[in-house]
């Protein structure tokens, strides 16, 4: 008995562990790790710039394109809003970089974008406060991998996630932010802890775990299969462990 339920917990963990290898969109936590400095990618203005000497200061790093028709632009919107509500000054304090994972994206379309962004923000910001990126596929998903950004083409756009990756002066990852709304004060914290290399833990780990990317939505939703899966082989294991007590026990009586 006890052996065909160990047969079915590891049945059902194959069949899970598959389902979760396939997940080809979503972040991989590298906390710790230290970005791919030794690239150069292609500024607003149309300049080569090298990413170990624009990493310098605490950097809020998000992987978007910015023709994205989902969650792209709701994402650097809120870091916007977040930038006129937070203490911190912006280019002394910290910066923004945001890298277009599109190749075909140019910095024409790059310089629009960041115009467009600036002009939310109601408070002293200089120009060398966030910047727009583009490069070509190779770099910049060598930069993505570095940074655990998961994502895939599918036609003409990008099935991703919604992140704020924290970067500290010498290019290590300080916290991830998931999602596409944020706390002031998370986003403040986030900067502080960069500008001291210390490293932080996710709260929201479930959200990796339990929410798969809706390519129909641009949102994250629940994902059944995963969950019940989980539950099975919980469950399967707590069973098993109650049976072998018991059967322990039986045999204590009888003998």
């Amino acid at each position: 008995m006890i052996n065909k339920i160990l047969l079915l917990v590891f049945l059902v963990a194959s069949v899970y562990n598959a389902e979760v290898q396939n997940v080809k969109v979503g972040i991989d936590e590298k906390l710790g790790a230290t970005l791919t400095l030794n690239s150069k990618l292609v500024n607003e203005k149309g300049e080569y710039v090298a990413v170990e000497k624009l990493i310098n200061k605490p950097t809020i790093l998000m992987f978007v394109y910015y023709e994205c028709p989902g969650i792209c632009s709701p994402l650097m919107s809120e870091v916007a809003a977040k930038v006129n509500q937070i203490d911190l000054v912006p280019g002394k304090d910290y910066q923004i970089v945001c890298i277009s994972i599109d190749h075909e994206e140019d910095y024409e379309l790059a310089s629009k974008k960041k115009t467009n962004y600036l002009n939310l923000i109601k408070k002293p910001f200089p120009d060398s406060a966030w910047h727009f990126l583009t490069g070509d596929s190779i770099t910049v998903n060598k930069l993505a991998d570095a940074a655990g950004f998961r994502f895939y083409r599918d036609g003409d756009e990008f099935v991703h996630a919604g992140t704020l990756i924290m970067v500290s002066p010498t290019g290590v990852i300080t916290r991830y932010l998931l999602g596409t709304t944020f706390l002031p004060f998370d986003v403040k914290m986030g900067i502080l802890e960069a500008s001291e290399g210390k490293i932080t833990p996710t709260v929201a780990k479930m959200l990796k775990f339990c929410f798969s990317y809706d390519r129909e939505g641009r949102t994250y939703v629940l994902n059944i299969t995963r969950i019940f899966g989980a539950g099975i082989i919980l469950f399967a294991v707590v069973f098993v462990i109650i049976i072998s007590v018991k059967s322990k026990k039986r045999k204590e009586i009888t003998g």
